[in-house]
């Protein structure tokens, strides 16, 4: 860590230097760590931000798909004008020197509150916080959804189908223990035979919630945590923000206790009245949801296993794997 810090501070004050010529850093420290990048925060002094935040991909790895974090600020820098979506601002970034010296990115550092409600201790925020921000956070998802990717410098993504969305978390599965996935193979068949008409393609975040936003009192402040956006059908993300509703009783939650979500309902009337269009199909949407969740849910423990340090969240969420699958395949033949 010591020497990644190190070579990061050289790196930074080359690149710093380029972007305010008579900039200086004065500090480069770790923020969060996470499984798909490092997070560090650089104080400086002459420049335009005082401090900054520097989103690393992980050194020894090719930065591809979820640790692509050159492509997360090509995706900040398209929606930095866009109407009603707040993200924060791709400041300057550094391409790798070599597998081990790997690229980064340079953010303005957005104040704001990270928590996830369902996820967090009852009393963490006021319910009338809680709905408040999750119903800002809807009609921001409206924007970012309207937002055609083909009129954008993100023309060239490749459009994500239904089906290749299935497909994902599939291979996830195949990569987990075979207690963490029975059952999984009937559940994608199911999905696979049973495929809605895709709508136009919008730009997904693929992990929408309240949880992936900065929050200042009632409001969101930027949409964050950007690893695995795509080009794809917006209900992707419609059904997965329903998932972290108080109704939706997320089976990671600490507590049976509401926090002040809206309903399900809420959710989608408050976002086809800001999208100005009606959503089909959000069932079959909703089993695709839980499947997702099933696999992502499955990774989480294989990598607490292999850590040695299960935690709360796997003790509550092992047991509810087979029972999310289930509710997938409910969902899907009730159509």
């Amino acid at each position: 860590m010591t020497d990644l810090l190190e070579d990061l501070r050289r790196r930074t004050t080359a690149a710093v230097a380029r972007w305010a010529p008579g900039a200086e850093v004065s500090a480069v420290e770790l923020l969060t760590g996470g499984s798909s990048s490092l997070t560090y925060v650089a104080t400086l002094r002459g420049a335009p931000e005082q401090r900054v935040v520097l989103k690393v991909a992980p050194p020894g790895l090719p930065p591809l798909r979820n640790r692509d974090v050159l492509r997360q600020g090509r995706l900040m820098a398209a929606l930095a004008d866009v109407p009603g979506v707040r993200v924060p601002r791709a400041l300057f970034e550094v391409p790798a020197e070599s597998l081990d010296v790997p690229p980064f990115l340079a953010m303005n550092l957005v104040p704001g509150e990270c928590l996830e409600p369902v996820l967090s201790p009852r009393g963490a925020l006021p319910a009338e916080t809680v709905r408040a921000r999750m119903l800002d956070a809807v009609r921001m998802l409206a924007d970012l959804h309207r937002v055609d990717p083909s009129a954008t410098a993100l023309a060239d993504e490749p459009v994500v189908t239904i089906a290749d969305e299935i497909d994902r978390w599939t291979r996830a599965f195949t990569t987990v223990p075979e207690d963490l996935r029975e059952g999984y193979e009937k559940v994608a068949e199911l999905l696979h035979a049973t495929v809605p008409p895709a709508l136009p393609p919008a730009v997904l975040h693929g992990d929408y919630r309240l949880g992936n936003t900065l929050c200042v009192d009632d409001r969101v402040a930027a949409i964050i945590d950007w690893e695995i956006w795509a080009v794809g059908d917006p209900r992707i993300d419609v059904t997965w923000l329903q998932y972290f509703t108080d109704e939706a009783t997320h089976p990671g939650s600490p507590s049976a206790e509401p926090t002040g979500t809206p309903t399900k309902a809420e959710v989608l009337a408050a976002y086809e009245e800001a999208r100005g269009a009606p959503l089909p199909d959000l069932d079959w949407f909703e089993a695709l949801t839980k499947y997702k969740e099933t696999a992502a849910t499955a990774l989480l423990i294989k990598r607490e296993r292999k850590a040695g340090t299960p935690g709360d969240l796997t003790r509550r969420m092992q047991p509810a794997l087979p029972v999310m699958l289930r509710e997938a395949t409910e969902l899907v033949e009730a159509r």
